[in-house]
């Protein structure tokens, strides 16, 4: 498991109001967590904002 997954799984609360504060349109159901499906929710983050995989990371990574 790589750092930004370990950083969604500790920090997810925290991250998610990040989120919502950079990203306006993204809801609390687009920035559901469950254990395991890291890979999805960026996806999802991804799919709402028009941000690359990456950049999404990026931004985890470094919160």
């Amino acid at each position: 498991m790589g750092s930004t997954e370990d950083k969604i799984k500790g920090n997810w609360n925290e991250l998610k109001g990040k989120f919502k504060q950079k990203y306006a349109d993204l809801t609390d159901d687009d920035l559901k967590y469950e254990e395991g499906k890291e890979d999805e929710l960026i996806g999802k983050i991804q799919q709402k904002t028009g941000e690359a995989k990456e950049t999404i990371k990026g931004y985890i990574d470094n919160m």
